[in-house]
């Protein structure tokens, strides 16, 4: 029998990355390591549909449960990968040492902790995992009060999802718009009307100085602001790669694990992909690593690929989406580090149907549309482009 191609991850890029091997024609023995009790699955929704109720658990699933027999494929749920030998190509989970041919780690992300919240004795959430979600959603009734530290976009959809639930919801960011490095104090300014204008008790520029609880209650003091009161603190302030089987075999880290367009690693058969690369894109001429559920699909795919000696490469734009209340999004491209030089607004802001095109030398660098469904496809072709050829 052969070595087995090894997959460690149970996200979307780990089961993108399975399927892709097999339609390229890849028959050998193939084994994905899943530290949590589930079948591989998307996570957008557990800060979506899933969140509210409207989503059940089988939605999240990238692939149907019988799609792993039929496709002789071994999924080792709730067994955590524990170190990775690239010298012996070997992983070790628990007592098993399993050898391998190839090795994809797609370890993704974990939530960023506050000690300060978690050591308070306040009741706090984070939110990265189905049961978190399930958590979160229990809390979420009428009445209850939600503190949520972080105005990205977890923060924020959690917000509209504790809204529509008919929670009262505070909001604490420490920037001077949500969203503004994603988005820049332009959009951030249209995300803030949007929540205060269903309820929101949005604070910016807030700054925490203090957190008490008994584990029924958590208050938290501000600098020159109220005290805010709750029954949950939610805590999103970002995610951090989970990169410690890289660190320890010696791969280069830097805010990911360093790969290049095809996912590969320095060390010959070890790739990366998903949340824990930092791959190299050719069309922005640098590295970057992309949090989003296209970037795990494309990265996946790209990584199944080389394992399957296919020449592919991880080329497409970075693109991310979020929808909550009323408001859906689509945004394509990239800022990059210099920043920009202006945003081009067309169509109805206040009505918030709009697209937006971020614009750095003279060239747009990256696109957006709110509730303007007829500009999906437009989008990635006007990336490169000049502000005056838009429409």
């Amino acid at each position: 029998m052969s070595t087995p191609i090894v997959i460690v991850g149970g996200g979307l890029a780990a089961a993108t990355a399975a399927a892709t091997l097999r339609e390229s024609a890849y028959d050998g023995e193939l084994v994905l390591y899943a530290a949590e009790p589930h079948l591989p699955y998307e996570r957008p929704g557990l800060s979506k549909g899933y969140l509210t109720g409207e989503k059940d658990a089988d939605s999240l699933l990238v692939h149907p449960p019988a799609w792993y027999a039929e496709h002789d494929v071994e999924v080792r749920t709730g067994t955590r990968v524990e170190a990775i030998d690239p010298g012996a190509r070997t992983v070790t989970a628990g007592a098993e040492r399993q050898a391998y041919s190839r090795l994809l780690l797609a370890t993704g992300a974990t939530p960023r902790h506050l000690p300060a919240a978690d050591e308070s004795g306040a009741p706090v959430a984070y939110l990265r995992t189905r049961e978190d979600s399930e958590r979160l959603r229990s809390a979420l009734a009428p009445g209850r009060r939600i503190a949520i530290l972080g105005g990205g976009f977890l923060g924020l959809e959690v917000a509209a999802a504790a809204r529509t639930a008919g929670a009262d919801v505070t909001v604490l960011e420490a920037l001077d718009q949500p969203l503004l490095r994603a988005l820049g104090p332009e959009i951030g300014a249209v995300f803030a009307d949007l929540h205060r204008e269903h309820g929101v008790d949005l604070r910016l520029g807030a700054r925490v100085t203090g957190f008490d609880g008994d584990g029924r209650w958590a208050r938290l003091t501000l600098d020159g602001s109220p005290d805010v009161d709750a029954d949950l603190l939610v805590v999103g302030i970002g995610a951090s790669p989970d990169v410690a089987l890289a660190e320890a075999a010696g791969l280069a880290v830097d805010d990911g694990i360093v790969v290049d367009e095809r996912m590969r690693t320095a060390h010959p058969d070890v790739l990366a992909a998903g949340d824990v690369a930092r791959a190299y894109h050719p069309a922005l001429g640098r590295s970057v690593r992309v949090e989003h559920w296209d970037n795990a699909i494309r990265q996946g795919r790209v990584a199944g690929h080389t394992m399957a000696d296919v020449e592919d490469a991880a080329s497409d734009l970075p693109y991310f989406f979020t929808d909550q209340y009323d408001l859906g999004m689509e945004y394509v491209g990239s800022i990059g580090p210099d920043g920009y030089d202006d945003v081009v607004l067309h169509g109805d802001v206040p009505g918030r149907v709009f697209r937006a095109f971020w614009v750095a030398g003279g060239t747009v660098v990256a696109a957006m549309h709110v509730n303007d469904w007829d500009a999906s496809d437009s989008l990635r072709s006007a990336v490169g482009r000049s502000p005056a050829e838009l429409s």
